[in-house]
């Protein structure tokens, strides 16, 4: 089944809703943003923020309801390994040496499609 034309574009502009929700969650809680959707051939990461000597490396999940699950649960073991590759490759070409790495999921609920309505639950250390 094809996906209508829209469709593919709707969920693109819902993951960018779902991104800076996450971001702004974030930045309320001072942390401070490294990088946005950094990507390499290895893969992209959503976030990357860092507070004091911690760099935090975010995949933000994003749905309009709980059809389909929690957004969080679609960051399965695969998609965690891949993350860690990424986030390497992240740190290798950054420079940055922090004193720890760590890895959040940020589960965003976007009930009517709008940015003002985004429910965003953090799971820090995630895996």
């Amino acid at each position: 089944m094809a996906l209508r034309p829209h469709a593919a574009a709707d969920h693109l502009v819902v993951g960018r809703i779902g991104e800076r929700a996450a971001e702004v969650a974030y930045v309320r809680r001072g942390y401070r943003v490294v990088a946005r959707n950094w990507r390499s051939r290895v893969g992209e990461l959503d976030l990357v923020l860092a507070r004091g000597g911690v760099v935090v490396v975010c995949e933000v999940k994003t749905r309009r309801g709980w059809r389909f699950g929690e957004p969080w649960q679609a960051v399965d073991a695969r998609k965690q390994a891949k993350l860690r590759n990424v986030a390497q490759a992240f740190l290798i070409a950054s420079g940055l040496r922090p004193e720890s790495v760590r890895f959040d999921v940020a589960s965003v609920t976007v009930a009517n499609g709008g940015a003002s309505d985004a429910v965003v639950r953090v799971f820090e250390d995630a895996f």
